[in-house]
């Protein structure tokens, strides 16, 4: 019998009977997971009681469960679930975070919690989507873009059995490429589709299983961005500079309300 390696931090009496939303995140509501390879992601959203909300006292406003110690790197047969309070997760998602933004538009297939509230908070998507989204997508393609390269200052492998089958870590690609792809898609359409639609998701999968070489892998990933930032610079995108803070605001000051009974 496997020994159990499970560990939390937050306090899951809070967070799980509040539920408003969780969804896949990861490989998988990107559609390029490979079985036998991957570990499962999932995120979500609770609303704090108002003691937590509303007084003085400390307290964490996220809940996480993972079946390895911080740390140790999740693998095949491993899950990792990331709770956030609704304050902080709208705060990362008016900042344009791309992992925070999955749950707001992942496929109902991915959905794993979905209240009425939930729903309303999946309905105002297109308010976090922005300019400083995108910009936000390119830093963390560029993180993904160097680590591929092996010029991040991070320079300890993190999976050195990539790079001893591939010559480099085509995770890493895989992750800058994907980003790129959909941070061209929101400057361009305003709008995000998960999974990836299947041209591109091809393209991923193929970089993923080492059968795209490093350089030309780099050369997309180059070209996407000047794509992207031509069509910041030339105000050819359909997105406001920022988030629409104003309506996300007083959704959520509603939404805490009735959450809490207080009309």
């Amino acid at each position: 019998m496997p020994e159990v390696r499970n560990v939390e931090y937050g306090d899951s009496a809070i967070a799980l009977p509040n539920e408003i939303l969780r969804s896949v995140v990861g490989s998988g509501v990107h559609g390029i997971a490979i079985a036998g390879t991957d570990d499962h992601d999932e995120m979500g959203v609770y609303i704090e009681p108002p003691s937590h909300a509303l007084g003085v006292g400390k307290h964490r406003d996220d809940y996480v469960w993972r079946t390895q110690p911080e740390g140790v790197r999740s693998g095949h047969g491993d899950t990792d679930l990331i709770l956030y309070s609704l304050r902080k997760y709208l705060r990362l998602g008016i900042r344009g975070n791309p992992t925070v933004m999955l749950p707001l538009f992942a496929p109902d297939e991915s959905l794993v919690v979905l209240t009425p509230l939930g729903t309303e908070l999946r309905s105002m998507r297109s308010s976090f989507l922005s300019q400083q989204a995108v910009e936000r997508f390119l830093g963390y393609m560029h993180s993904q873009h160097e680590r591929m390269l092996g010029a991040s200052k991070r320079n300890v492998p993190n999976r050195p059995e990539l790079i001893e089958k591939y010559g480099w870590d085509v995770k890493y690609g895989s992750h800058a490429l994907r980003l790129a792809y959909q941070g061209f898609e929101i400057a361009s359409t305003g709008t995000l589709t998960l999974p990836l639609p299947v041209q591109e998701r091809e393209r991923v999968l193929a970089v993923k299983r080492g059968e795209v070489p490093r350089t030309e892998v780099s050369l997309e990933i180059a070209g996407l961005e000047a794509q992207v930032r031509t069509l910041l610079d030339d105000g050819a995108t359909p997105l406001p500079a920022v988030a629409d803070a104003d309506r996300i605001n007083d959704w959520t000051i509603d939404a805490q309300r009735r959450h809490w009974g207080w009309r």
